[in-house]
C-alpha cells in the first residue's frame, strides 16, 4: 500500500541470521555465482589446476561480491523509493551501512587475490572490477553504460589465460567474444526495466534506445559472439562449433518474430544462445592461449 518508507533502506534488522540473509541476498548471487563458475571452468579447460584454479577463483568471486554489494548499497533510496521487491535493503533486512562495508571488504580482499594472480592477470582484472563499481556509481546513467560490461566480461578470458603459467596471452577471438557476450549481457539485464528506470532517472544506452530497439539488437551481439568463437580459431569449426551457429540464428530471428507477441521473447532467445555461446567458450578454452 504505498512505497516503503525510505527509512526502513537503513535500520538494522534485529536478528543476525536474518541480516546474513539479507546480506547475502543482496551480493546479486545468480549473477556472482554464475560468472565465478564460469571463470574456474574456463581456467581449468585452459589448463589450471589446483591452487592456482582455486585462486583465480577467489578472485573472481571476491570482485564479483564487491560490484554486487556496491550496486545494493548505492541503489538502496531509489530501490526504497520504487518499492521494489527482493532487494533486502530497501525492504529493511540489512543496514546499507552494512552492505557498504561488505562491498568494501571484498574490494579489498580482491586487490591481493588478484595479484597474486600475476600482475598483468590482476591488472586486467582490477581494471574489470574498477569498471563494474563505476557503473553502478555513474556510467549506469549514461550513453556509455554498456562500457562497464564490455570491458568486464572481456577481461574474463584475458585473465584466465594470464594466471597460467608462463603468463600467455589470450587468444584475439576469446577476448573479442567476451565483449560481445557483455554488451549482450546489459542489453538483456537492463531491458526488462527500461520504463521503470526512466522514471527514475536512469539513462544509459539502452533507455536511449527504447525497448523496442533493445530488444531488437539483443540477438546481434549474441550471434556475433557465436560467429567468432566458432570460425575465430584456427581450423574448421568442429560440430560444437556448427551446432552453436546452428542454434543461434533460428534463436534469434523466433525472438525477433514473436517479439510483438511475447514481450519477452528477444530476451528468452538471448538466453537460448547466450547458454550455447558459453558453452562453446568453455569447448574452447584448451585453445584460449
Amino acid at each position: 500500500m504505498g512505497t516503503p518508507e525510505p527509512s526502513r533502506a537503513y535500520a538494522a534488522p534485529a536478528w543476525p541470521l536474518r541480516r546474513a540473509a539479507g546480506l547475502a541476498r543482496s551480493c546479486h548471487p545468480g549473477p556472482v555465482v554464475a560468472v565465478t563458475a564460469i571463470t574456474g571452468a574456463l581456467g581449468a579447460a585452459a589448463g589450471l589446476h589446483g591452487a592456482r584454479c582455486a585462486l583465480l577463483v577467489a578472485a573472481v568471486l571476491s570482485g564479483q561480491l564487491s560490484v554486487g554489494w556496491c550496486n545494493d548499497a548505492f541503489d538502496a533510496r531509489r530501490d526504497a523509493a520504487a518499492g521494489r521487491g527482493g532487494k533486502p535493503v530497501a525492504e529493511g533486512r540489512v543496514s546499507r551501512r552494512a552492505v557498504w562495508t561488505a562491498a568494501f571488504t571484498a574490494a579489498l580482499l580482491c586487490v591481493p587475490l588478484s595479484l597474486a594472480c600475476g600482475p598483468l592477470a590482476g591488472a586486467v582484472h582490477l581494471t574489470a572490477v574498477g569498471a563494474a563499481w563505476a557503473y553502478n556509481l555513474k556510467l549506469k546513467a549514461t550513453a556509455l553504460s554498456w562500457l562497464p560490461y564490455v570491458i568486464g566480461f572481456g577481461a574474463l578470458p584475458a585473465v584466465a589465460a594470464l594466471t597460467l603459467p608462463g603468463r600467455p596471452g589470450p587468444m584475439w577471438w576469446a577476448v573479442t567474444a567476451g565483449a560481445l557476450l557483455g554488451l549482450a549481457a546489459h542489453l538483456g539485464d537492463v531491458l526488462p526495466d527500461i520504463a521503470d528506470d526512466l522514471r527514475e532517472g536512469v539513462n544509459g544506452l539502452p533507455h536511449r534506445l527504447g525497448p523496442t530497439a533493445t530488444g531488437l539488437l539483443l540477438p546481434v551481439p549474441l550471434v556475433a559472439a557465436s560467429a567468432t568463437l566458432a570460425l575465430g580459431p584456427a581450423g574448421p569449426a568442429g560440430p560444437w562449433g556448427a551446432m552453436t551457429l546452428a542454434v543461434a540464428a533460428p534463436a534469434a530471428l523466433a525472438g525477433l518474430l514473436l517479439a510483438r507477441t511475447w514481450r519477452k521473447a528477444p530476451l528468452a532467445a538471448a538466453a537460448v544462445v547466450a547458454a550455447a555461446d558459453v558453452a562453446l567458450l568453455l569447448v574452447r578454452g584448451a585453445a584460449l592461449v
